[in-house]
């Protein structure tokens, strides 16, 4: 089976009702050769994470079609990407709420680089794996991660290509503080 994220339009769910979409989607398909991992629900839509064969992808999203309006269709393969490119999508997925897509693009920038970048990098990973935990409904472990984040980012340079990292290690001080996670951009 395949990976999948299936990104649908959302107009009325919050990330509290994840799991209850989660069961829905699993119920929808559940005459399918498919698995429904996990749901999550951000502002602009409702990504599933999924793994199916590819033949059977069409039919997957007809039998979810009452979820929502299909909006996007990623297959998740692991690739080698280049570092700009990765930055680029990082910065793309994470300003559009695609915290776990954010994650693997900058995973992908993570993997080719060395000292204080890499651990620099790793912090903007895991405030991307934070939101991608309040998606979840599970924002106390979002909140949670966010102390290892700010060790990450550390002291390191103001920017980081064009992200303004000094922004992003305010955003998560002020977030630890009012233990409530808020989007931004970067």
């Amino acid at each position: 089976m395949e990976r999948y994220l299936l990104h649908f339009k959302n107009e009325k769910y919050l990330p509290q009702n994840c799991r209850e979409l989660a069961h829905r989607a699993r119920d929808l398909v559940n005459d399918m050769d498919v698995s429904v991992r996990l749901a999550r629900v951000a502002t602009k839509f409702i990504e599933f994470d999924v793994a199916a064969e590819k033949k059977d992808l069409d039919p997957l999203l007809e039998k979810l079609s009452p979820i929502g309006e299909i909006d996007n269709v990623r297959h998740v393969v692991e690739e080698h990407i280049d570092k700009e490119k990765g930055i680029t999508d990082g910065i793309f997925y994470f300003n559009n709420e695609r915290f776990w897509e954010c994650h693997e693009a900058f995973e992908g920038v993570w993997n080719q680089c060395y000292g204080r970048e890499k651990e620099l990098v790793q912090g903007i990973i895991l405030v991307a794996v934070a939101f991608a935990h309040q998606q979840e409904n599970e924002e106390s472990i979002g909140i949670g991660m966010l102390h290892r984040a700010l060790e990450k980012l550390g002291t390191s340079p103001s920017t980081y290509h064009s992200i303004d990292i000094d922004r992003i290690r305010k955003n998560v001080i002020d977030m630890q503080q009012s233990k409530k996670l808020t989007r931004f951009e970067i």
